[in-house]
């Protein structure tokens, strides 16, 4: 069976993977761009960029994987809903390249753009979405994208195979949370660390036998 995976998704020393007030404006809130500067140095991000650890990491994020499942918060902002013109954050040539099933409250007709991406808007719960993620998928590797909210729902429904977290050293106070319900997530797993020169901590979470 195909795989669920989580990569390069960024939390603060103090757990938070998005801050507060996120709008049209500041798609992470007050967190801004801190948590991703990392991410905009690698060659994978731009040329001439830098081809260290983190680079290898962020490389990781595309081979193999089938379609993404991400939830509304990632997708836009609060209120899009109430605009049924806006096609979503990401541009006329998201990054995804996949199907990519948005969990909302609000559900309207997919969305179809440049490069491959089409975005389904389902209200389903994580095990539901994942089936359907998984048959547009066609045998490959399933992406959760994030936010914290529905990587940590994934993680609690047992449904994430690996994960990868990136540890920044800033400390945000206040927004959403990764961790929070999931004590003991550690058993389940193999748990791995490795410290870049950039300043982050690179954790992977390897379920056994995968």
């Amino acid at each position: 069976m195909s795989l669920v995976r989580v990569h390069n998704f960024a939390i603060s020393l103090d757990g938070f993977g998005t801050g507060e007030g996120q709008s049209a404006e500041a798609h992470f809130g007050h967190a801004g761009d801190r948590l991703h500067q990392w991410m905009f140095a690698t060659s994978w991000w731009q040329a001439g960029g830098s081809r260290g650890v983190d680079d290898a990491f962020v490389q990781r994020h595309d081979p193999g994987i089938g379609a993404e499942i991400m939830g509304a918060g990632k997708w836009g902002h609060p209120g899009w809903h109430e605009d049924p013109e806006w096609k979503g954050a990401w541009g006329p040539n998201p990054p995804f390249h996949t199907p990519v099933f948005v969990l909302t409250h609000h559900p309207r007709p997919p969305i179809e753009l440049e490069g491959g991406t089409t975005f389904h808007f389902l209200d389903a719960s994580p095990a539901e979405a994942l089936d359907l993620a998984r048959e547009a998928a066609g045998g490959r590797d399933v992406r959760i994208g994030g936010g914290p909210t529905v990587i940590r729902d994934f993680l609690a429904a047992g449904l994430v195979d690996h994960l990868h977290a990136v540890v920044v050293p800033i400390l945000l106070g206040r927004g959403v949370r990764l961790w929070d319900g999931l004590e003991g997530l550690e058993k389940d797993y193999r748990v791995e660390a490795i410290a870049s020169p950039s300043g982050v901590t690179h954790v992977t979470f390897t379920r056994a036998g995968r």
